[in-house]
């Protein structure tokens, strides 16, 4: 067919013009699905912004969902021309003379980025069309995606005749009103409305120029040019635009002089009216899926999966129960605890005078009132101490109210929170995720993003650590004073723990009767004796992931840990020494029920069976053992239904009452619950009122009689399995009967969890013959 024309030069040219079309023809139509999906006119006319992606319950119960909420529609009459012009002078200055597809702009930039001075040729109709159209995403991608330079041409190829198909059928007005109702501009706003709200608490038809040059500005990098975070680079990046301005003539230099010299002058006041249904369990999930989604080149807020998880609807409820009705009571305590007295104290019990004033100093506003007076402490108090009327939380349902910002603070400080987390150790499902109180005005997670001192908890670590290297439950020490000295980067240090009580009962003791009761001297003497660093290595092998200090102390729980974390270490022991990577989510599915992915549960042998299962037994010394620090669980009778029942448990205190744990354990499940103040200098005063037996074990024992009165949860009571093999250690050593007990200690340095001793048969041994107590 070319050959007739002999200008060679002509012919060469029909030939390349003749390929692309044929190009862009077997692009269109996704020839041998190479190129992947591209839009066609019906989906040009009825855009879809993004397809929400719904999360299950195990038992089927919507649980959340994930969508670009935080967005409101404009019309374009409702758009400032101020953000029309500094759109177009910014993004798209022949915005008005193309039809989709700049070619002298696109030319021009592979000129400049050749020449080392990278910039982008896309018009805004091309961006519209990725914002609409993810032209880019997995589902628009083919067999291409994997040919680097071929796929990006293919990239471009398709954004070229998705922006054509938009010129085609709407117009100019039209395209940017669609593009400022899709385009992002940071910390989760989506669309113009929205945006104009967060930043300038205005209408999008009220911004001057050097606001509606500041949001333009954020689009060629929401979070390089975030106003909140980096305001020195959003203003150069602000005044860029408004130079833009001038040069289109759009703006004349008095505004432009008079616009640069503005500050951004944000007003962060607006207030969403709601939480938009965000949740503690749809966050965790969003983290946990992280990793998968980026892999899998999924959008979770717009490619409308379908998420099962392995929480249990009926569980959650019982814990958001329990929670709700021992956290309002602990609040009531705290509250009579300090009265009028301000709850916030150093180590030595001395209020903390600048608290609320570093508190300021941590909001992103006071950087901005900082630069705004220019440093003046007296007005940007003054902003402080304005009354402003707000909404807060209280435990009887949201409070509209008048408080200053100071005294705001102040009650924040004083609210207790908590984070719950339960297992099924077997399948590695998570059954239970409270990441606070309320989600609403608490986003922290105190599950997973939380960290906190572990206090007693972390203490079965050294024992463990004793009973796979020799030592047998059974095997005693005196309950004494104790000095270790030892090496602390590199400088000698002596490390001299006491009992919680101050008071040692120059007892003898069993290592099982020792935890049980919770006793710091005994515990530090096998930490000695076993070595500080071993038991930071079995630790690590259980599932601790944080970093540990290797001190002497670390048994006693001075590292920073997560009720995640303790949970899945815990869950070891019943699960016959399996280690084991928790289940959050099961599997993904398209919207039509496709599956995309299948999780299925990752173990590793970290513990013999035998040392698993002594584990267990050393953990129901917390209830069987004289003084063990779980005994206040005998007081839920809805857990002893059955005399058969046991459970094992560890109490936890960190010092000064900061932090209250409790880990519980039952023949299916792992509980762990932290209780505390966000602010570490917030806390209880005595052990009495403070210590986790009175804070995080009433919720655990509240938490397993509703469990236990729902014949339908799938969870009963009952016993602890018998040995999965022989066991070869000493273990059944009756303790004796003490008719005054001393004061257990659950903490680094404080009086807790002082019980009557409540003998109570233990099963009878595998290896030889011993009369039960």
């Amino acid at each position: 067919m070319f050959r007739r024309i002999n200008n060679i030069f002509l012919r060469s040219f029909l030939i390349f013009i003749y390929f692309v079309i044929i190009f862009f023809c077997a692009i269109e139509l996704n020839f041998l699905w190479l190129f992947g999906y591209t839009p066609d006119m019906q989906d040009i006319k009825t855009p879809t912004m993004s397809v929400s992606s719904e999360i299950y319950s195990a038992d089927g119960k919507l649980l959340g969902k994930f969508y670009k909420e935080n967005r409101s529609p404009v019309e374009f009459k409702d758009i400032s021309p101020n953000l029309i012009n500094a759109l177009v002078s910014t993004e798209d200055a022949r915005f008005y003379k193309h039809s989709g597809v700049d070619f002298f702009s696109f030319a021009t930039s592979v000129l400049s980025t050749a020449k080392g001075d990278k910039r982008g040729g896309s018009t805004i109709t091309q961006q519209l069309a990725k914002n609409l159209f993810s032209t880019r995403k997995r589902k628009s991608q083919g067999v291409i995606k994997h040919i680097p330079v071929l796929r990006t041409i293919v990239y471009k190829c398709k954004e070229w005749l998705t922006a054509f198909k938009i010129e085609h059928l709407y117009t100019k007005q039209q395209i940017l009103t669609l593009y400022f109702n899709t385009v992002p501009f940071g910390n989760n706003s989506f669309g113009i409305k929205t945006a104009t709200l967060k930043y300038f608490n205005k209408n999008p038809n009220e911004v001057d120029p050097a606001q509606a040059a500041m949001l333009i500005g954020m689009l060629k990098g929401t979070s390089v040019y975030n106003p909140i975070r980096y305001p020195e680079r959003s203003i150069e990046r602000r005044n860029t635009v408004l130079g833009q301005m001038q040069k289109y003539g759009y703006i004349n230099k008095t505004i432009y002089d008079e616009n640069t010299k503005k500050p951004l002058d944000l007003d962060l006041s607006y207030v969403e009216n709601d939480s938009q249904g965000d949740s503690y369990i749809r966050h965790a999930v969003e983290k946990w899926l992280d990793k998968w989604l980026k892999a899998n080149d999924y959008d979770l807020y717009q490619d409308g999966l379908k998420i099962y998880t392995t929480i249990d609807s009926r569980l959650q409820q019982y814990a958001e129960e329990a929670v709700n009705e021992k956290m309002k009571m602990l609040q009531k305590r705290f509250y009579s605890i300090w009265g009028k007295k301000a709850p916030w104290r150093d180590s030595h019990g001395v209020e903390i005078k600048d608290f609320v004033l570093k508190a300021e100093q941590k909001l992103p506003i006071y950087d901005l009132l900082d630069k705004k007076y220019k440093g003046d402490t007296v007005q940007i108090q003054a902003y402080f101490k304005k009354p402003k009327k707000m909404k807060i939380f209280s435990w009887n349902g949201d409070r509209d109210t008048t408080l200053s910002s100071i005294d705001s603070i102040k009650y924040y400080a004083k609210i207790l929170n908590t984070g719950m987390m339960t297992i099924e150790p077997t399948t590695g499902k998570i059954k239970v995720w409270v990441g606070g109180i309320d989600y609403k005005y608490f986003n922290f997670d105190h599950v997973n993003q939380s960290k906190r001192q572990a206090g007693s908890t972390f203490k079965p670590f050294a024992y463990l650590t004793a009973l796979d290297n020799g030592y047998t439950p059974c095997d005693k020490f005196t309950d004494k004073p104790v000095s270790i000295s030892y090496m602390d980067n590199g400088k000698p240090d002596v490390w001299a723990p006491n009992n919680a009580d101050f008071k040692f009962s120059y007892r003898e003791m069993s290592l099982r009767w020792a935890m049980g009761k919770s006793v710091n001297s005994i515990t530090a003497q096998l930490t000695e004796k076993v070595g500080w660093d071993k038991v930071v290595q079995y630790a690590h092998k259980c599932g601790i992931e944080s970093p540990l200090k290797s001190v002497p102390s670390v048994s006693l729980g001075s590292n920073d840990v997560s009720v995640f974390e303790m949970v899945r270490a815990y869950s070891t022991f019943l699960n016959r020494g399996n280690k084991i990577d928790p289940l959050l989510v099961t599997k993904i599915t398209d919207q039509s029920g496709g599956l995309l992915e299948e999780f299925t549960l990752k173990t590793e042998k970290v513990l013999s069976d035998e040392i698993a299962w002594l584990m267990l037994y050393m953990f129901r010394g917390g209830m069987e053992e004289p003084g063990g620090t779980s005994q206040a669980l005998w007081e839920y009778p809805g857990l002893w239904k059955k005399e058969s029942n046991q459970i094992g448990g560890k109490t936890g205190t960190s010092s000064d009452y900061v932090d209250g744990w409790y880990m519980g354990i039952t023949k299916d499940l792992v509980t762990g619950i932290w209780v505390g103040a966000d602010d570490r200098s917030v806390h209880f005063n005595t052990s009495e009122s403070g210590e986790g037996s009175h804070t995080a074990l009433p919720i655990f024992g509240r938490f397993m009689e509703k469990v236990y009165a729902d014949p339908k949860s799938g969870y009963q009571p009952g016993p602890f399995p018998k040995p999965w093999g022989k066991i070869t250690k000493e273990y059944n050593c009756p303790s004796p009967r003490i008719s005054v007990d001393t004061t257990s200690a659950d903490t680094l340095s404080a009086p807790i969890d002082t019980t009557q001793a409540v003998p109570v048969p233990v099963e009878p041994p595998t290896t030889q013959p011993t009369t039960p107590f």
